[in-house]
């Protein structure tokens, strides 16, 4: 009834509008308005035809269009007073475009009727002027509000503005800030405003006190402990936890407190009273008063619909018997989350639609029996399976690595173990594979769907400059998906100026040091050799020459050092030694130098058992050492021939490459040369070390046979499927052991410089660097000896600072241990030097990963009084 009588009222006023612009024309009294017929409401409804309908006021709009919003149309019967014209006033309201709305009759003739729509429409937006907020914070909140320029103002868009930026800053600990937004009209540009949005945030709201009453088997402080994002300022133990107080954090802490009641047993126990009040301006005071009702303990459990697996079975799986605490945690991680879980058991096996539901059917005292009803459902098929996002490789590059395939049964584990796959290829963001799982139960099919976003993966580094040696400078150019079969065939499928898509690693890179420093290298690396099973290849060649300083310079720098001692900066140029002149670039000696060149072919399977983590290698390789008076070596003199086979046994289980933050990886490898030394029929015990001639000879065919042992084991300290952010404790061991066939014939090659960053620069040569921070490059090698074995553990905690797309960081804190021994059979795996210290890592797609450590060594160098000390390493590359 009441609607019914706005309905005529609404009609009254656009037709009274009329008869009053109808009288406003009489009384101009021009002859046109005196022939109009002056229309006069009567109250009764009548039905007329639309002739024709006219729009006033708005200038940035068709009129057919602004028509259209009112629904009403020429040719159209309406009733006069009715709903019609209600129902157009209230579409334009609607909208929220327009300030003020009317609709009047021109004229009546007969039962037709002319229309005129009048709109005012809101201003637009022609600028927006932030106050009291920070850059950062803007971008924030415009990214959130919505509002534009050239966008219309109405009340409410700007209720929702205001909405939202005090929940930006609620959820930032800024509980009191205050939120203005005022506009004023912009004089140079007609019906358009200025709005200024002025913010206050005011101090961060933290908390005071936190007051816990009614808890008994939990104590205040453990309580206390267990809220994540609720902590007191003030106090020491919540030293690097946060202080502010933000609601939706209380609330989400507030059911951290009942999931441990739940744990313990305490089925009921319910926050019933919980208060937020005041202390002063900058912090609040929180009351809590819990019942934590009665303990509860596990009866009897039965299993209800399971026709695929005996209840025996499923018990010993759920690992809750009769008499323990009834854990919620426990039964829903055993029947759920677990990677042994129940679920699991069902989903790897086909069972995609499986539930299972825990009824408790009977509570007597304080005894619960459980009821584990289990719908197993048909298997599921795997019907279509779709990769989404690629454009980087060709399809069945990617298609080659899952684990689910058309016609396949669901698997769940195949499902991640896919993820974790095209995760370690490197062309795609891990932190964004998401996969798409469509049931179809109707036919007992299911449909999957891999989303991905490509990223840059390819590697420049470029670094040039002038010494005094002349050009310095470095370029590594690394093609991470080469296509050698595009290079070798040309035809449609060739992508880019360099040919791609096949996921193959082609890397060529050149370092010099003018004269004196010269290295090259390429190799070529396939992940599936031939297409069809994933057997690695790869080949690889390099060579670098070094050279030394002429006597002359170290005779002519003594003496120039003892003149300038004498007649110090005489005349301006340090005693005829003009402008340096001394200086080594002027004492190039080509005769003294160390060439090295070689050769490299490796060969990977991946094995199936004892599962297919698991990787073996062999790689056959060769080298070649020509020295000629080069005294940093114990072979002055002559030319060393490196032939040995490499044979590698590895496995690798982490969920990502970058960032892992679960599983480990390991690999125990031996490198092997034949043992010329038992059928060349030489004693070479009758062979000095002194002399030069006995070394070129014993050393021409390098024998050894050296084994390494290497493993990490990543583990999440938080769940990190469910918190991306996870920090991660790392630990390191690691072994190696450089052997000899021949007591009298011990390599020089191949042995262990330890200490420092572990980066092999032009300086090391026929030798592995291994690193130890905290500690100066090779300081922990015996002084004048070569290491032949060594041994380093480790411990790092690694929390993600940023993992996107086109940049991971992540800091770290550590403590490592480790040292070298020239004698085997002094080798002690705990004699070992000490260190600790904290670092950042950076990994950019075009560059890969760097950073930089400070460290401290706390013990003594061998042969130094001094400790390692304070230590600053910069990382480039990612080790094992």
């Amino acid at each position: 009834m009441h609607y019914r009588i706005f309905s005529i009222l609404t009609a009254f006023i656009c037709l009274f509008g009329c008869v009053l612009t109808s009288a406003a024309q009489d009384a101009n009294g021009t002859d046109d308005d005196a022939a109009k017929p002056v229309i006069l409401y009567s109250g009764a409804p009548k039905k007329y035809e639309i002739a024709e309908i006219k729009v006033e006021g708005v200038k940035n709009y068709e009129d057919y269009v602004l028509i259209g919003l009112s629904g009403l149309s020429v040719g159209q019967t309406i009733t006069i007073p009715g709903e019609e014209v209600t129902q157009a006033c209230k579409r334009y309201w609607r909208h929220g475009l327009f300030s003020n709305v009317q609709i009047t009759a021109d004229k009546i003739e007969g039962d037709k009727i002319w229309l005129t729509i009048h709109l005012t429409q809101r201003p637009r937006v022609s600028e927006i002027r932030y106050h009291g907020v920070k850059k950062s914070e803007r971008e924030d909140i415009e990214s959130r509000i919505g509002m534009i320029k050239g966008g219309q103002v109405t009340p409410n868009v700007i209720d929702r503005a205001k909405t939202l930026i005090k929940r930006y800053f609620d959820d930032k600990g800024f509980k009191n800030a205050e939120v203005i937004i005022s506009q004023k009209d912009d004089v140079s540009n007609e019906n358009q405003v200025i709005v200024d949005i002025d913010i206050d945030k005011k101090e961060k709201v933290k908390v005071h006190e936190i007051t816990i009453v009614g808890n008994e088997a939990i104590t205040t402080k453990k309580l206390k402990r267990i809220m994540k994002k609720t902590n007191e300022k003030n106090k020491l133990l919540n030293l690097f936890r946060t202080k502010k107080f933000v609601e939706e954090n209380f609330e989400a802490d507030k059911q951290l407190i009942i999931d441990k009641y739940n744990e313990l047993g305490y089925r009921d126990a319910m926050i019933v009273e919980d208060s937020i009040k005041p202390y002063d301006d900058r912090t609040v005071d929180i009351f809590m008063k819990i019942d934590e009702g009665e303990k509860y303990y596990l009866r009897n459990v039965t299993w209800v619909g399971n026709t695929l697996y005996p209840s025996e079975q499923l018990n010993f799986m759920l690992r809750m018997k009769k008499g323990d605490v009834y854990n919620q945690k426990l039964l829903e991680e055993r029947t759920m989350s677990d990677e042994d879980a129940i679920g699991n058991l069902y989903y790897n096996n086909g069972y995609l639609f499986y539930s299972l539901e825990p009824v408790e059917v009977n509570i007597v005292g304080d005894s619960i029996d459980l009821e584990m009803r289990i719908f197993e459902g048909r298997q599921a098929t795997i019907n279509k399976v779709s990769i989404n996002g690629n454009d980087r490789l060709y399809e069945n590059v990617v298609r080659r690595e899952l684990r689910t395939r058309p016609g396949d049964l669901f698997s769940r584990e195949d499902l991640m173990r896919s993820m974790r796959e095209i995760q370690q290829m490197g062309h795609f963001d891990p932190e964004q594979i998401k996969p798409d799982i469509q049931p179809r139960p109707e036919d007992g099919t299911v449909d999957i769907g891999y989303d991905l976003v490509s990223k840059a993966n390819d590697q420049v580094e470029f670094s040039a400059g002038w010494g005094q040696t002349g050009i310095i400078g470095k370029l590594s150019l690394k093609f991470t998906n080469f296509s050698l079969a595009n290079l070798l065939h040309p035809g449609e499928n060739y992508r880019g100026i360099l040919p791609q898509g096949d996921g193959q690693t082609l890397t060529v890179s050149g370092q010099t040091n003018a004269k004196y420093y010269q290295s090259y290298s390429i190799s070529f690396y396939d992940p599936w050799f031939g297409g069809k099973r994933p057997n690695a290849f790869s080949l690889s060649a390099f060579y670098s020459v070094q050279t030394d300083i002429s006597s002359r310079y170290y005779n002519s720098a003594y003496m120039n050092s003892y003149y300038n001692s004498m007649y110090s900066g005489m005349y301006g140029y340090g005693m005829y030694n003009y402008g340096n002149y001394n200086s080594y670039e002027n004492y190039y000696d080509p005769d003294k130098s160390i060439k090295m060149f070689g050769v490299a072919a490796m060969f990977g399977k991946r094995l199936k058992w004892p599962d297919d983590y698991f990787q073996f290698t062999a790689e056959l390789s060769y080298q070649r050492y020509i020295l000629s008076d080069w005294q940093y070596f114990p072979v002055t003199n002559g030319k060393c021939n490196n032939l040995s086979i490499n044979l590698t046994l590895s496995r690798s289980s982490i969920d990502n490459p970058i960032y892992p933050r679960s599983g480990s990886e390991f690999s125990l490898s031996v490198q092997l040369t034949p043992p010329y030394s038992l059928f060349d029929g030489t004693d070479y015990s009758k062979y000095s070390t002194s002399n030069q001639d006995d070394m070129n000879k014993m050393h021409k065919w390098i024998e050894y046979h050296k084994w390494k042992f290497k493993s990490k084991v990543y583990i999440p300290l938080m769940d990190p499927i469910a918190v991306k952010r996870t920090p991660v404790l790392m630990g390191r061991v690691e072994f190696g052991l450089l052997g000899h066939y021949n007591k009298y014939k011990k390599s020089p090659f191949e042995t262990f410089d330890v200490g420092g960053d572990g980066m092999t620069g032009y300086s090391s040569y026929a030798t592995e660097s291994i690193a130890l921070r905290g500690y100066e490059n090779s300081s922990l090698t015996p002084y004048g000896y070569e290491g032949y074995a060594y041994t380093r553990l480790g411990l790092e905690l690694r929390y993600p600072l940023m993992l996107e797309t086109s940049t991971s960081i992540y800091a770290l804190g550590f403590v490592e241990a480790g040292n070298a021994w020239h004698d085997v059979k002094n080798f002690n795996p705990f004699e070992l030097k000490r260190s600790a210290g904290i670092g950042v890592r950076i990994f950019l797609p075009m560059i890969g990963m760097m950073g930089i450590d400070w460290a401290y060594g706390f013990d003594k160098i061998r042969g130094s009084k001094d400790y390692g000390g304070s230590q600053f390493h910069f990382i480039l590359g990612q080790e094992f």
